[in-house]
């Protein structure tokens, strides 16, 4: 990609996920949900002068994230196409994927990571904020929710192609705990913004 995916007009992403190609997908657009939702998170702070100094931190990680994950992909799908005519060029290639799949995995990681700190950030903001921006911290927060969510998805499912099992489980570990950690953020927040 010559410029970022963030830095295109609307249309331009949306035809971009909407295109045959393999990238951006899921990854991509779970980076750009959360990143809308910390957006919302930031209006509704700024309306009510509380600090947001770290929910822009958030915003910025996460459409870094947007191309971070199409280039992993682009990595795992240049791995797959390396040769294997003979022994040592198939342990080259099996090797590459592997390489691959473990950056295609811990990006999207990181997206949960970023949505599950934002989501903390929702629940203590959401009884702080004004009742004029109760709709869009609850519309933040299920953005946020999605971005995790989906991420998650994405990171299952390039698990399931990892052999390293102990790989395999700090990131399953890691999982768990990010998502009782989400979790409990959107829980306490869509509470507190039902009563605003």
């Amino acid at each position: 990609m010559a410029s970022r995916l963030a830095d295109k007009t609307l249309h331009d992403v949306l035809a971009a996920f909407a295109a045959a190609a393999p990238t951006p997908g899921g990854g991509s657009a779970c980076a750009a949900c959360a990143a809308i939702g910390v957006a919302l998170l930031t209006k509704a702070a700024s309306v009510a002068s509380i600090p947001r100094h770290t929910l822009a931190g958030i915003e910025e990680q996460l459409i870094e994230a947007i191309d971070d994950d199409a280039a992993a992909y682009q990595h795992v799908m240049a791995a797959r196409k390396q040769p294997r005519d003979s022994q040592a060029e198939s342990a080259l290639r099996t090797a590459a994927i592997q390489l691959a799949l473990r950056h295609a995995t811990d990006v999207p990681l990181s997206i949960m990571r970023l949505a599950a700190e934002a989501l903390t950030e929702a629940r203590g903001l959401a009884q702080r904020i004004h009742k004029s921006t109760a709709a869009d911290a609850a519309v933040a927060v299920l953005l946020l929710r999605a971005g995790f969510e989906g991420a998650r998805t994405t990171v299952d499912a390039n698990l399931g192609g990892l052999v390293d099992a102990e790989y395999v489980r700090t990131r399953t570990d890691e999982c768990g705990r990010l998502s009782e950690q989400a979790a409990q953020g959107w829980g306490e927040a869509e509470r507190l913004l039902r009563v605003i």
